[in-house]
């Protein structure tokens, strides 16, 4: 087992994806152990116990809107991992304990390559809907691809990319460092040029709630007439709890 999808087809660059995951059982512990060690780590051979621990023990360091961050980062790479998305990026920043500063993930599918900016919440936090997080997670890829930023996220990318365990075809390095010069140069790009992957995750509050799919497919039609983009996988992951995924790392135990 892997992951139960809808998928949605919107219009021919759209797709949305809509994800529940109310448990981890056996079967879905045993696919995320498959894949576990190349988010974090690359194509570094290191042993699973140690990734969990690992992981752990970054999110026993962070607060927990921090832990809330990474979880869902972690399952959107967990998920495109499961779509044959190619991870060209660590999970962990290059820095050791710190969290990516740049754009959340970055990807190539045969010949093309997208990015993804990940947003989350609680339930509890208010008026909270997936389609607030994925107009947040499209703000936010905006605004780093037309350069209203206060850092380079291309240079972020880049040395991911660039980075021995991450595998990452010359020619997919060479784009992303000639964007980043042209970045730090003032030539900055458009967002309806470039493929995009917007994703929200909501965390439950340990009681599961089936979320409307009807009106969330009207909502997420309604809003990609509104915004630019190449291409868009928008993902969305309604979860049962932050404790899940902790469980399965061993963090509580």
């Amino acid at each position: 087992m892997s992951f139960s999808a809808n998928v949605i087809y919107i219009n021919s660059n759209a797709n949305l994806n809509i994800i529940d995951i109310e448990d981890i059982d056996n079967s879905f512990s045993t696919f995320i152990d498959s894949k576990i060690v190349n988010i974090a780590y690359g194509s570094r051979n290191r042993p699973i116990a140690l990734v969990k621990k690992k992981i752990c023990d970054f999110m026993n360091s962070k607060d927990a809107r921090t832990q809330r961050g990474a979880i869902a980062e972690f399952l959107t790479h967990l998920y495109l991992s499961s779509k044959n998305y190619k991870q060209e990026c660590l999970f962990f920043n290059l820095e050791e304990n710190s969290i990516k500063k740049g754009f959340d993930g970055y990807y190539s599918v045969e010949d093309e390559e997208w990015i993804m900016e990940s947003k989350s919440s609680y339930i509890t936090d208010g008026n909270i809907n997936h389609r607030a997080n994925i107009k947040e997670a499209h703000t936010d890829l905006k605004g780093k691809i037309e350069g209203n930023t206060s850092n380079n996220p291309w240079e972020n990318a880049y040395n991911h990319a660039n980075h021995s365990n991450v595998n990452t075809k010359k020619s997919i390095v060479k784009n992303i460092e000639l964007i980043s010069d042209n970045f730090d140069s003032g030539i900055f790009g458009d967002i309806k040029d470039y493929n995009i992957i917007p994703s929200s995750t909501i965390f439950l509050d340990d009681t599961w709630v089936n979320l409307n799919q009807s009106d969330l497919i009207t909502k997420i039609t309604n809003l990609l007439s509104k915004i630019d983009y190449n291409k868009i996988e928008v993902v969305c992951f309604t979860k049962k709890s932050m404790e899940l995924f902790l469980d399965y790392l061993g963090c509580t135990n």
